[in-house]
């Protein structure tokens, strides 16, 4: 233990207080993975150190290895950790320094896009969007202001977005119109464009623009 405290905060950050920690958690929130595809999501991470926080994790009872499989999975501990990372990226709005240029998750977006979806433009509408990563696919479902998201093989929309988390991220919170991002092929953009581009128009990182 680090923190020889009663502190419940100081108890949480024991076990998954250390570096990276987190961020696995994040990779593994939508889906079980295999090593390799949470390290495809954690580029700066060693293989020897995510062996290691896999391992801290799991005997925190926060991940489940299977063995016969190789897949890694979270717990229910695991999974009640997203608000915790939700959390992290509201407070990450209020404080400078943050580079979106740097390397983006599929999964990282898309907790982000549910902390970020504006209420007040979201209110009332109804939508699905599919969102294809390349190695990872997504959809999304949005209901009278509630926005689920759920990993699939295949997305069943009626628009579906292609690329990277970054180019992603450009599509969804940039200022550059949606159609313009497809034409200049920086994402794709397949189906209704005109209900794609609404869609990414009710997520804003600046809730004051």
């Amino acid at each position: 233990m680090r923190y020889d405290e009663g502190c419940l905060a100081a108890h949480a950050l024991n076990l998954v207080g250390d570096r990276w920690a987190l961020l696995v958690v994040r990779e593994l929130m939508f889906a079980p993975k295999r090593f390799q595809m949470i390290r495809a999501g954690l580029p700066g991470v060693t293989a020897s150190v995510l062996t290691g926080r896999l391992a801290q994790l799991a005997q925190a009872g926060v991940v489940d290895h299977d063995e016969r499989s190789s897949i890694y999975a979270l717990t229910d501990a695991g999974r009640g950790l997203l608000p915790v990372l939700e959390a992290l990226c509201q407070w990450a709005l209020m404080v400078p320094g943050h580079d979106p240029a740097r390397f983006i998750s599929p999964s990282a977006l898309m907790i982000s896009m549910g902390v970020n979806l504006v209420p007040d433009l979201a209110e009332g509408r109804r939508a699905r969007a599919g969102f294809d990563f390349g190695g990872e696919a997504f959809e999304m479902q949005l209901d009278k202001g509630r926005l689920r998201t759920n990993p699939v093989s295949e997305p069943d929309a009626p628009f579906l977005l292609k690329g990277s988390g970054n180019t992603m991220a450009v599509a969804v919170y940039g200022s550059t119109p949606l159609p313009m991002l497809a034409a200049k092929g920086v994402v794709g953009v397949e189906g209704d464009v005109a209900a794609a581009a609404e869609f990414v128009s009710l997520f804003r990182l600046d809730r004051g623009k």
